[in-house]
């Protein structure tokens, strides 16, 4: 199964996954919770992943501004109609509350933070970036998916992409539609996963830095 071409894209993500719902259940104080996350996850990159990423970058300058214009998409909805995320589109039984799953006391960890953001800023965008525009968005090309060269069209695999990487994001699932249909324009406009990942680490290095900054901690789910 190890040697399925799948395994380096999907097997990652699923651990990221693993994490999220195991969330409530977590007996571990905060840091050495952050510090373990940071580790599994680097360890699934370097031994799973290693052979097909690519850093290569086919426009790096206009991809850190991409990734930048997102964030601010991002975050514009709630800077500019306060409130506007606890109507029952946004906060509901199916996508959730408008919270952090970090406790407040973990909060005032500097290793914490330092972690929590090396993970969203560093990790995930890898994670996600792989399973995204690496993987499905071929997959629902053509199952073959290895045939499918990264960044080709297809009307219906962007649109679908878009929308599960949006349901991924709970109650931010509208501006989580809109980063994946980005996310996956920048991938057929770059041809480059170096280019997806780095737009996307950009966008959750500023998130997080914004979240640090303003205390907004539901930004980090």
């Amino acid at each position: 199964m190890l040697r399925h071409p799948s395994v380096p894209y999907v097997l990652p993500f699923a651990v990221f996954l693993l994490f999220l719902v195991l969330q409530p259940y977590n007996p571990l104080p905060g840091p050495i919770e952050q510090v373990v996350r940071v580790a599994v996850l680097t360890a699934a990159i370097w031994f799973l992943s290693r052979p097909v990423l690519d850093f290569r970058l086919a426009t790096p300058m206009m991809t850190v501004l991409f990734g930048v214009a997102i964030f601010v998409l991002w975050i514009l909805p709630d800077t500019l109609f306060p409130g506007y995320r606890s109507h029952w589109l946004f906060t509901n039984s199916i996508t959730g509350a408008v919270s952090s799953s970090i406790p407040a006391d973990d909060l005032r960890s500097p290793l914490v933070l330092a972690f929590r953001t090396m993970r969203a800023a560093l990790l995930v965008p890898i994670v996600e970036e792989l399973f995204w525009r690496g993987w499905l968005m071929r997959w629902l090309d053509n199952p073959d998916f290895e045939k499918v060269p990264f960044g080709r069209y297809a009307h219906h695999a962007f649109w679908v992409t878009a929308v599960l990487f949006g349901s991924e994001h709970g109650p931010f699932w509208e501006v989580g539609i809109v980063a994946g249909a980005a996310y996956n324009y920048w991938a057929i406009r770059t041809k480059r996963l170096g280019d997806c990942i780095l737009a996307h680490g950009v966008t959750n290095l500023c998130l997080s830095a914004y979240t640090i900054a303003t205390g907004k901690w539901e930004y980090w789910m």
